[in-house]
């Protein structure tokens, strides 16, 4: 083999795999999170304004303050005021990536297609199966 064949046959290959990365680092960014959270009073399971939710403590059953409420994808959006079902307070057995805050106040749409980082792909996770 020629030093000229070697060279194309090394800068095809270096090529091909710069694209590679580039293709693989595209699609871990553009991902849309499993889930989001919105920030609610267990006591009355209300939606209320995400800045409420000053910390991460997830509610054990008890207690009063605000707290995450995490939503599958395919939920629908619960407007502020309004009450919630569906998802779960329990953060730490979620598998996958999660938003939390920044859905809007209105609510009405799918987490799926409200979320912040949309682009390629997606998930259809839920809760409980």
């Amino acid at each position: 083999m020629t030093t000229t064949a070697r060279r194309r046959m090394r800068s095809t290959g270096v090529s091909l795999g710069v694209t590679a990365l580039m293709a693989a680092g595209l699609t871990g960014c553009a991902t849309s999170p499993d889930y989001a959270a919105v920030c609610v009073d267990p006591q009355t399971d209300e939606r209320v304004a995400d800045d409420q939710c000053d910390d991460d403590r997830a509610y054990a059953g008890s207690g009063s303050g605000f707290f995450w409420y995490y939503l599958a994808a395919s939920s629908r959006v619960p407007a502020v005021g309004s009450g919630v079902s569906g998802g779960s307070f329990n953060g730490s057995s979620l598998r996958g990536t999660v938003q939390r805050g920044g859905l809007p106040a209105a609510g009405g749409s799918s987490v799926k297609s409200t979320t912040k980082s949309g682009g390629f792909g997606g998930s259809s996770r839920g809760f409980g199966g």
